[in-house]
């Protein structure tokens, strides 16, 4: 039986892996000064940091249902017998509940939809989790929510100020510090965007990530994953740090964010996703 697997772009999967593994990635949309533009497509991290440094407006919106549909009708016709589609967290985004109403139109029974409560790696890993997994629907679907369920994202970024915009997060009053060097620590919970903690200068936020992924890793296999925007040398130290103090990663998968994540978090972001168990 063979299973299709389809994600969005805010998985952010490094190159390659999405061919490599079979999982069929779709494009959010994004609008730069109402000129409609595919994350990923036509239009990634350089062309985010260029707009966001002109200070041009910049918006994201989900893929429609009848985008979806079209990519399920797709690979059914092309031979899968089923499709288990997984995407970022319906608290932040409306691509959720548009996979569910494209199913619906499709096949309720041959297309199943997941919601991986995370972004970027955290729903990646819950994708290459389920194209790692037995060749049946229950399976894919199980291994996808199992990942779902074990996955911890961590990120700072240099100002709440694209959050607050976007209103991708709650009240943050006491994240909102009066010294410039003050760099915001947040976690996704429960699907969510949430304040964990503020820490003073840029190389104690990087410290207290890998803190924290350490801790949520453990002592036993687990895979691990570096997000940045425009920081690239930074993303590679983090990730060195990782590997010295998580010794049951075997290795770091490294990922610049694009258009829709980027545009929420601001150039600078870095994160930290941890998937204990792995996915494979």
């Amino acid at each position: 039986m063979a299973i299709a697997i389809v994600t969005d772009s805010t998985s952010y999967l490094p190159d390659g892996f999405a061919a490599s593994r079979g999982v069929r990635v779709v494009p959010l949309h994004v609008s730069v000064n109402g000129r409609s533009r595919l994350d990923g497509v036509d239009f990634g991290p350089r062309e985010l940091t260029a707009a966001l440094g002109e200070r041009r407006r910049v918006t994201t919106s989900r893929a429609t249902p009848q985008e979806l549909a079209e990519v399920y009708r797709e690979l059914l016709d092309g031979g899968a017998d089923g499709v288990l589609s997984v995407h970022l967290s319906r608290a932040l985004s409306g691509t959720w509940e548009a996979a569910r109403l494209a199913a619906a139109q499709v096949d309720p029974v041959k297309v199943r939809v997941v919601d991986s409560r995370a972004t970027a790696m955290g729903l990646g890993f819950a994708a290459l989790a389920a194209a790692a997994a037995g060749p049946d629907l229950d399976s894919a679907e199980r291994a996808a929510t199992s990942a779902a369920e074990r996955v911890k994202v961590f990120f700072c970024v240099e100002t709440l100020e694209h959050l607050r915009r976007g209103g991708r997060i709650g009240t943050t009053a006491a994240l909102v510090g009066t010294a410039l060097a003050v760099k915001p620590l947040l976690h996704v919970e429960d699907g969510r965007l949430v304040p964990l903690e503020k820490v003073r200068t840029a190389g104690r936020a990087a410290a207290r990530l890998v803190d924290l992924a350490a801790a949520a890793a453990g002592s036993g296999p687990v895979s691990l994953a570096v997000h940045h925007l425009a920081a690239p040398e930074r993303a590679v130290e983090l990730a060195t740090l990782l590997d010295e103090r998580v010794p049951g990663a075997s290795g770091c998968l490294i990922s610049e964010v694009g258009a829709v994540i980027g545009a929420h978090t601001g150039p600078g972001v870095l994160g930290i996703v941890v998937l204990p168990g792995g996915f494979a």
